[in-house]
């Protein structure tokens, strides 16, 4: 059975036929299934950026599971297992692939990403090498947070965030709180997170942002808003990450990063903007973009089993896989509030 996005609102319990197992493959009965945003967008809208729901397509890609049968090439993994699973599978033959940036693959068959179907399901087949085996003190749930923290991650390896980085993170979103985490495990001394959000700037503060901003959704504010983080900060910004993607967020990240400083894109609210790109580019201030991620789950379990980072207070919502649960945790995850992650425990 698996969670079928039907139509717009609307999700249904209905069975699933799984592809026959490869060689190469394991079968893994889920666990543990996170709500993505981009989960929400599809139900909302029935699109995500490019990718448009032509036909029903089974939801989730946050996942973790336990090991029920692998593939007779398969000799990393036996029944039992408990893994956190990598979503997307590459080509493995194109020239994005052999130089290592699999992320970037044009045949990337992601969960969820139409017209793939996703993993919010009793059971999935997937790629052995794509499962990567919990350490024993990491959850079921912490190894589905991976996804989510992979993005984080993967911001700033692109990001070169160090221990001399004092870092900006605008946004406190599940991906700001995450990118926030991953910078700090990647040892950047000082960090300061801004929001138009009380709770959400709160619960930044609580997992360890050094200081917090309210600011406005009023473009007019940026130059005020830019004195008070560089107040708050007490020392120059050498790396924003965009975690909203927004006209606003994205000006201010260009003006509040000092010359020669990066400003990383994680957010993608907006599909175009209108940012003060010049004067930014006179102070030789760097732009990068992200996509997902490459090569992340090996460093994540590392730094949840060693406790550098920590994602169960991220964890707000839990539900069960009901169709009425199922309904509940989409419209609790879509109404935001106090909710960061909403997970299903299958």
């Amino acid at each position: 059975m698996a969670a079928w996005l039907v139509g717009l609102n609307t999700l249904k319990i209905q069975p699933f036929n799984l592809p026959s197992l490869g060689p190469h493959d394991v079968r893994i009965k889920m666990k543990a299934v996170g709500i993505c945003g981009s989960d929400v967008h599809y139900l909302k809208t029935l699109r995500c950026a490019d990718f448009i729901v032509k036909e029903p397509m089974v939801i989730g890609h946050e996942c973790a599971g336990i090991i029920e049968e692998v593939g007779s090439q398969v000799k990393t993994l036996v029944p039992g297992d408990r893994v956190a699973i990598e979503p997307g599978i590459s080509c493995w033959r194109c020239d994005h692939c052999k130089l290592g940036r699999y992320n970037l693959c044009p045949d990337m068959k992601f969960f969820a990403t139409p017209p793939v179907h996703g993993s919010l399901a009793n059971q999935i087949v997937h790629p052995a090498d794509l499962c990567f085996k919990l350490p024993e003190n990491v959850s079921l749930e912490e190894g589905a947070m991976c996804e989510p923290l992979s993005v984080g991650v993967h911001a700033c390896r692109r990001a070169n965030i160090g221990p001399e980085t004092n870092v900006l993170i605008m946004g406190a979103g599940p991906i700001g709180l995450v990118t926030m985490l991953s910078a700090r495990a990647f040892g950047a001394p000082r960090i300061v997170v801004v929001d138009v959000d009380d709770h959400r700037l709160s619960v930044a503060k609580s997992l360890g942002a050094d200081d917090i901003v309210k600011v406005s959704t009023n473009i007019q504010d940026v130059a005020e808003e830019v004195k008070q983080i560089h107040n708050v900060l007490g020392a120059g910004v050498d790396v924003t990450f965009d975690c909203a993607g927004f006209n606003k967020t994205m000006t201010t990240a260009l003006t509040a990063t000092q010359p020669g400083g990066k400003v990383c894109l994680v957010g993608m609210g907006h599909s175009e903007m209108t940012v003060p790109l010049t004067p930014a580019a006179a102070r030789e201030v760097d732009v990068v973009g992200i996509f997902r991620y490459k090569n992340t789950w090996p460093l994540c379990l590392e730094f949840l089993r060693s406790g550098k980072i920590d994602v169960k207070p991220l964890i707000t919502h839990r539900f069960g896989f009901s169709q009425k649960e199922v309904e509940e945790a989409f419209e609790t995850s879509a109404r935001g509030g106090n909710a960061i992650k909403v997970m299903f425990n299958l």
